[in-house]
């Protein structure tokens, strides 16, 4: 083994210690770690074990906040997970990725990284999370999705929500849809008024 790859196992173990010892198990508790003190309803969805979650929320209500911490309490706790953060544009996509990286700095980066870009993050536990504009062209590729993280669904084209499905089902992956009312139209009202098994 040469010495580069002995020092990257060095950290990758070292990363494996630190996750479990520092990054409570219960996800209201690692909320508490960040500095948030959820409401009732956000305590309910951190503890849910659902693996489908729709979200109907009001505007800065905090449901993009919630949806970062279980995306980052996913990415440090579940060695190699793949979580996906998409919304309708790139500039939401990115707003909600950085609560995610905003929390992951206030921690003291608890799994190190081995990647941090604007809008994605490897740790060394080998997980990753990318944040990307909600198109069905923007999700292919991606395979065996373990938290599908979908902001504002109500405004995305209805085509993102089929094409994620597959993927979804192959992995056994969760899904989070949450957005703002808008309008009696689209899959995130339909799903709300006629959805089985949210």
């Amino acid at each position: 083994m040469s010495t580069a790859s002995l020092k990257s196992e060095v950290q990758r173990l070292r990363g494996r210690r630190r996750h479990r010892d520092e990054v409570p198990e219960d996800q209201v508790e690692f909320a508490r770690s960040v500095g948030l003190e959820p409401d009732d309803w956000q305590r309910d969805v951190l503890r849910s074990e659902k693996t489908r979650l729709l979200l109907n929320c009001a505007r800065q209500s905090g449901k993009s906040t919630v949806a970062a911490i279980i995306a980052l309490h996913r990415a440090l706790r579940d060695r190699s997970s793949l979580i996906l953060v998409l919304a309708p544009s790139e500039r939401q996509a990115k707003e909600t990725f950085g609560k995610l990286t905003a929390f992951y700095r206030r921690l003291g980066h608890p799994v190190p990284s081995s990647s941090y870009r604007k809008m994605g993050l490897e740790l060394m536990n080998g997980s990753r999370v990318e944040a990307l504009p909600g198109t069905e062209k923007t999700v292919r590729g991606f395979s065996a999705v373990d938290l599908l993280v979908l902001d504002e669904a109500a405004h995305v084209d209805d085509a993102l929500y089929y094409a994620i499905g597959p993927m979804l089902a192959v992995s056994g992956g969760r899904l989070i849809m949450m957005s703002t009312p808008w309008g009696k139209r689209g899959v995130f009202h339909q799903e709300w008024v006629e959805g089985i098994g949210w």
